[in-house]
């Protein structure tokens, strides 16, 4: 009966505002608008135990890990522990090791068993190894992952390597959550040269991902200020002339990066925080001569005065 009433509040009685929320601590449901309390006895759904630290949870829980698509059989199969012992913590006899070391390796094989899975499988180690290096966020390990088995969905890895492909997913994925990372930064961790990969991503946005939005300068000022260690009254100079130079068309078809880089140096002039052209241009993986020709052309069209 109270699993009902608790379906049919969707609104508030006092103020008919639909912002409520249910405390099931207190169980009670709460208007967060005008404070009133609805209800005062909500079924929890949640488990009958409680837990006052993670590995009381852990050792608590009754299921296992949550479904993710980095792994290529989503993490629903089982795994055959690597150690040898009994479920009491026991070594196990060297008849029974021999035998669990059979079922091991058969467990292994069933897991990947055709082409397709090996594929993925590879590719997934491929892109998981990737992130790490790159220190990438899950949210963008998990697209990769997405954008990859789409591609293996669609038959779009076929007759490409399966490096160039991998470190494209993941260099889509980071362009799809505003992940400021240049392809110079994937070929340095990847098994593949750069024009590879800017092959293989150029191929999967056209056939999968319509409409990729172009990479925005501003996403790479705070950590070319955080490498260089400057104020963060440089940061918002750079942002304001990015912003500006982006209004007047001067960021387009030209590298992000190059056009950040040479932002924060004009804006550690301005405000007399100043750092040279190699260590920006090592900060930005760019070299100094593209900081310097998009440095004339940021105090030229914008009008910027320069101290001397």
């Amino acid at each position: 009966m109270e699993k009902k009433e608790e379906k049919i509040i969707d609104r508030c009685p006092e103020c008919g505002s639909r912002n409520l929320i249910r405390d099931y601590e207190r169980a009670e449901i709460t208007c967060l608008n005008c404070g009133l309390v609805i209800s005062e006895r909500i079924a929890d759904p949640g488990p009958e135990w409680r837990a006052f630290d993670q590995e009381q949870k852990e050792k608590r829980a009754r299921v296992g890990a949550p479904m993710t698509l980095t792994i290529h059989d989503k993490g629903l199969s089982t795994i055959i522990d690597w150690r040898d012992k009994d479920s009491y913590g026991k070594d196990l006899t060297p008849r029974r090791r021999a035998q669990i070391y059979r079922l091991r390796k058969w467990q292994r094989r069933v897991r990947v068993s055709d082409a397709t899975e090996r594929n993925l499988a590879f590719a997934l180690q491929e892109i998981e190894r990737i992130s790490s290096q790159l220190g990438l966020p899950r949210s963008v390990h998990e697209e990769a992952a997405l954008i990859y088995r789409k591609a293996v969905e669609e038959r779009l890895v076929r007759g490409r390597s399966i490096e160039s492909m991998a470190a494209a997913s993941l260099y889509a994925a980071c362009r799809r959550y505003n992940i400021p990372r240049t392809l110079d930064e994937m070929t340095k961790v990847a098994r593949v040269g750069k024009k590879e990969i800017g092959r293989s991503y150029r191929f999967i946005a056209k056939e999968l991902l319509h409409k990729m939005p172009p990479t925005n300068p501003v996403k790479y000022i705070p950590r070319l200020i955080s490498q260089l260690e400057l104020m963060g009254e440089v940061q918002m100079k750079a942002k304001e002339i990015v912003e500006e130079a982006s209004r007047i068309g001067l960021t387009s078809g030209r590298g992000p990066i190059g056009v950040a880089a040479a932002a924060v140096y004009v804006a550690s002039v301005i405000l007399n925080n100043k750092r040279t052209q190699r260590d920006i241009a090592m900060a930005a993986g760019v070299t100094e001569v593209t900081i310097r020709n998009r440095y004339k052309e940021l105090v030229e069209k914008i009008s910027i005065d320069i101290p001397l």
